[in-house]
């Protein structure tokens, strides 16, 4: 059997990973050993942005009180998304932090927009009392 049949045999060193043909979604990412690359793990505070700007958003509108916590979304999603773009072979979940991020900027908003409300509503109430 000679060392073509073999098919385990090894490829020459300095030989590139087969690429599949005319693939639609683009040439896979290899490792050093032909492998496929490690998926880089999730930002430790991508999540949390999110999940706080779903509370921030949605808790606020239910109860009122929960928009106070939209500034730490927008905050936590925006320190996020700036470590992953600095380097994002070591960070993955980008989406999920700028999705925080927008909702916190949302939320933050209409945290602004609430306070001036119940402001201009209370100085109402005083000015039309008070004569």
């Amino acid at each position: 059997m000679s060392n073509a049949d073999d098919v385990w045999a090894t490829p020459p060193e300095g030989t590139p990973p087969p690429q599949p043909p005319n693939s639609p979604y683009g040439a896979p990412a290899y490792g050093p050993a032909g492998g496929y690359a490690p998926i880089a793990p999730k930002h430790p505070q991508a999540t949390t942005a999110m999940v706080l700007g779903i509370i921030g958003l949605v808790g606020g509108f239910l109860t009122g009180i929960a928009f106070v916590v939209a500034p730490f979304a927008w905050v936590i999603g925006g320190k996020a998304v700036r470590e992953i773009d600095a380097s994002p072979e070591s960070y993955s979940g980008r989406d999920q932090a700028k999705a925080g991020q927008i909702l916190g900027i949302i939320g933050t908003i209409l945290l602004v927009l609430t306070i001036l409300v119940v402001g201009l509503v209370i100085a109402a109430f005083v000015v039309y009392y008070s004569a």
